[in-house]
Formats: C-alpha cells, sequence, structure tokens
C-alpha cells in the first residue's frame, strides 16, 4: 500500500500519584522530577539523531505534558496531535485502526499509558506477551508499510535510565 513508516511507541514520564488530590485520572500531571528526567530522556534521543514527522497523543493530561517534552526538544519540531484510542484500555487493533498516517510522514511517536502500550507494542511485532515499558521508556518499531499490523519489528527498547545516559 503506502511506504514504510518507523514508528516510536513512547511511555508517558513519571506523574503525580492517584489520590484524594488527583480524583480524576486523566487530570494527573507529571511531577517535576518526571518532567526533569523526561527532558534528559529527549536529549539522548535528540543525540540518535531523530526525525519525528508527528507526534500522536492520549488525551490525559500526563501523556500530554510527556508529549510536549518531546516535541518541544526535537529538531525539526514534530506536529503534535491528540489520539483518544491512546487512553488506556483501548485495544492494539482499535488504535492502530484509529491511526491515520500522513502521507508524508514517515516517522511517527506514540505517547500513551501501560499496560495499554505494551500490548500495542507486542500486536505490532506479532508476539503475546506484552512489552513492558518503564516511565519515560521508548521504542522504535519499524512497519513494512503504514497498513502493516502485527509484522512490525523491533529495533530497539531503551529504558529511560539508557536514554538519559545518552544525553549527556
Amino acid at each position: 500500500m503506502s511506504a514504510a513508516v518507523t514508528l516510536y511507541l513512547v511511555r508517558h514520564a513519571i506523574a503525580a500519584e492517584r489520590g484524594e488530590e488527583w480524583p480524576d485520572d486523566s487530570k494527573r500531571p507529571l511531577t517535576h522530577e518526571g518532567a526533569a528526567k523526561m527532558r534528559k530522556a529527549v536529549a539522548g534521543l535528540r543525540d540518535l539523531d531523530l526525525a519525528i514527522d508527528i507526534v500522536y497523543t492520549s488525551p490525559l493530561v500526563r501523556a500530554i505534558e510527556t508529549a510536549e517534552i518531546l516535541v518541544s526538544g526535537l529538531k525539526p519540531t514534530p506536529v503534535l496531535r491528540p489520539l483518544p484510542a491512546l487512553a488506556p484500555g483501548t485495544p492494539p487493533a482499535k488504535v492502530a485502526e484509529s491511526l491515520v498516517i500522513e502521507r508524508d510522514a514517515r516517522t511517527v511517536a506514540l505517547v500513551g499509558h501501560e499496560p495499554s502500550l505494551g500490548e500495542l507494542a507486542a500486536w505490532l511485532i506479532g508476539t503475546r506477551n506484552p512489552l513492558p515499558f518503564r516511565k519515560g521508556g521508548v521504542c522504535r518499531i519499524d512497519l513494512p508499510d503504514q497498513a502493516a499490523g502485527r509484522n512490525g519489528q523491533l529495533v530497539w527498547f531503551a529504558t529511560p535510565k539508557m536514554l538519559r545516559g545518552l544525553g549527556k
């Protein structure tokens, strides 16, 4: 169908704990530490010379804030778009179905949550067991074409600590 796509899956950074202060889970923000660590991880991604065309994000605050840090830290600056299907609990096939990649886009990032992100990664590469994403972790999956499902190739999977180490 169309050209190959490089897909980066990004788990949101460290967020405020659930509880009385944040009764609405969708509104929990990143902590100061989480935002700072994510900026350092993005510096590591920058050292890998990533050029991302579009960043799609879950509609939850912690994912949006993570996506904003990602977008602001990369050059050229990617386009940032919401993707409601990246909210927790959406089945991988539904996420893939909801993802409309623009014709000229070859590199896309999805910012989301666990366990959904790990399930999506597993679905894309055709394995049963979800990949365990740490907060701020990133993986790269190459898809042979934009309509690909379950035939992607896992190229690398980095913890946030690894990415922060690159950005020094």
